[in-house]
């Protein structure tokens, strides 16, 4: 699972870097006891957001794979009441090298938020978390957070 959790990672870090244009100056990282609003605002445009990423396994321990319809549920019943703003999901395919070498692949999906830097959405990112692991009998759901520009 480490493995699994390390290439997700390095994964995730290669593909947010494609998604940025070089040519406009980003905001530094923010210290997480620190909210934007704090900061002068280096956006070129809009204000700091985070964007945090979920990455949900959509396969058990025992094999079995969870529906559409669970996952659905998952989204309608536990996410959106506590990101009423919006939310992206996407199919995603995960894959990682098992302790006894053979190339383990997953369905999953990836659960896209923009929001502030508050105590209050981190409750409700890792309440989702919790849920989800436990609901769907999985070891982790990999946690993936970035300040952004964002301009509505």
């Amino acid at each position: 699972m480490k493995k699994q959790m390390i290439y997700s990672l390095a994964m995730a870090a290669l593909l947010a870097g494609c998604q940025q244009d070089h040519n406009v100056p980003h905001p530094a990282p923010l210290p997480p006891t620190v909210s934007p609003e704090v900061v002068k605002n280096p956006c070129v445009h809009g204000s700091v957001q985070v964007q945090t990423t979920l990455w949900f396994g959509l396969s058990r321990a025992h094999g079995s794979n969870i529906p559409e319809k669970a996952w659905q549920a998952f989204i309608d019943n536990d996410v959106t009441p506590r990101f009423k703003d919006g939310l992206s999901v996407y199919n995603a395919k995960g894959q990682w090298l098992g302790d006894d070498g053979h190339l383990a692949r997953e369905n999953s999906k990836a659960l896209m938020l923009i929001h502030s830097a508050d105590k209050e959405n981190d409750q409700k990112i890792e309440q989702l978390r919790q849920i989800y692991k436990q609901r769907f009998e999985q070891e982790s759901v990999m946690r993936v957070d970035n300040n952004v520009c964002v301009d509505f």
